[in-house]
């Protein structure tokens, strides 16, 4: 590690290593041989500002189009409303959204509310709600630049996927190349006192084990909502490397399970398939080295993804259709929190006699 990407600190630990991993976006064609290029993932926690980000960078390909699962549809859909019901919107003007490679906009929502897309501002809203800047190598930077549309008197709303989520629920696969940095509320109230910005309202929603939203303005004032995420992401050591060194066994544990699963199916000639070609998937495969032979396809929505393969593997990427045609014993779903959503889109997976299992743990849903 060179320096932090935020404060430029040289000071720090490194706290997770998954060894070297293949692109987590780009999903090859089914008939490129490969084989894929890889590029160290291991996740560095800054001593001075407590930003945790990717050591390394990786010039690796860029992913295909995605479809926006529905959990963060609704979840962009709570955040507004939960903005909204604080008063904190104004009653009209301009916004400016900052970039994504995830899909999905908050845009028509805040449009419902008033305020139009501004361009290149100023606006009176700047929103990063869609995950957007973890992607961003120079962390500084990118907050500069997003900020330069906020006029003087706007309000910034900033979502991200907490590092206390990740941390208290062992989401080690969460950590992937391309998303250079994984916040938490003391260090996002840091990045923005450095900028002249108070957080004045904090909310944390269920989305990903746990998601927070914060709104600031110039010289705010927090509301008790600030302090509360605050001392509860402390709590949960987000700033501790010793606490952060717990995804490394939360790896251990996840791969020695899905190897026992896999494992058993085999044993008993059971046909295994997965859902959702995720990139949090990519790193769960190859670190237990599961292929072909072991998981028949992964089915995906995106038409994007159709016809390709998972990363560093020969397992396929296939339409739902063509899942539910399979008739799979287990399906295990790579993104646990759309186990509900699919059961209820593929009611014929458990009709047929099989069942969704969370790839992560092993565990298979039941009613």
């Amino acid at each position: 590690m060179g320096a932090c990407r935020y404060c430029r600190s040289e000071r720090g630990e490194l706290v997770l290593d998954l060894g070297d991993q293949p692109a987590c976006e780009y999903f090859p064609p089914l008939d490129d041989p490969g084989p894929d290029p890889v590029a160290p993932l291991r996740l560095w926690l800054c001593a001075d500002c407590g930003l945790a980000q990717l050591a390394d960078d990786a010039d690796l390909p860029d992913q295909p189009a995605g479809v926006e699962p529905r959990a963060l549809a609704e979840q962009r859909r709570d955040a507004v409303r939960a903005v909204v019901a604080a008063g904190l919107l104004p009653s009209r003007g301009r916004v400016v959204e900052g970039p994504t490679p995830h899909g999905g906009s908050w845009l028509p929502l805040l449009a419902e509310h008033g305020l139009d897309a501004a361009g290149d501002g100023p606006a009176d809203v700047v929103v990063d709600g869609s995950f957007g800047l973890m992607h961003a190598t120079d962390q500084a930077a990118a907050l500069d630049g997003l900020l330069t549309h906020l006029a003087p008197d706007g309000l910034v709303l900033f979502q991200w996927h907490t590092l206390a989520a990740i941390l208290r629920e062992g989401q080690w696969n969460a950590v992937r190349h391309g998303h250079y940095a994984y916040y938490s509320a003391p260090v996002v109230q840091r990045m923005l006192a450095d900028r002249g910005l108070g957080i004045v309202s904090a909310w944390t929603f269920p989305l990903y084990g746990g998601t927070v939203l914060v709104a600031a303005r110039r010289g705010g004032r927090p509301d008790a909502s600030v302090g509360e995420v605050i001392t509860a992401e402390l709590a949960a050591g987000v700033r501790d490397p010793q606490a952060l060194r717990g995804l490394q066994r939360a790896m251990d544990a996840a791969t020695s399970a899905l190897r026992q699963l896999l494992d058993s199916a085999a044993a008993a000639g059971e046909r295994v398939h997965g859902y959702s070609a995720a990139s949090r998937a990519v790193a769960l495969l190859n670190s237990t080295r599961t292929d072909h032979d072991r998981l028949l396809s992964v089915a995906d929505l995106s038409p994007a993804k159709q016809g390709c393969r998972m990363p560093g593997t020969r397992v396929p990427i296939v339409s739902p259709d063509r899942l539910v045609a399979a008739s799979p014993d287990t399906v295990l779903v790579f993104v646990s929190e759309l186990i509900a959503e699919v059961r209820e889109a593929y009611p014929q997976i458990e009709a047929a006699g099989g069942r969704w299992a969370d790839a992560g743990t092993g565990a298979v849903a039941t009613a």
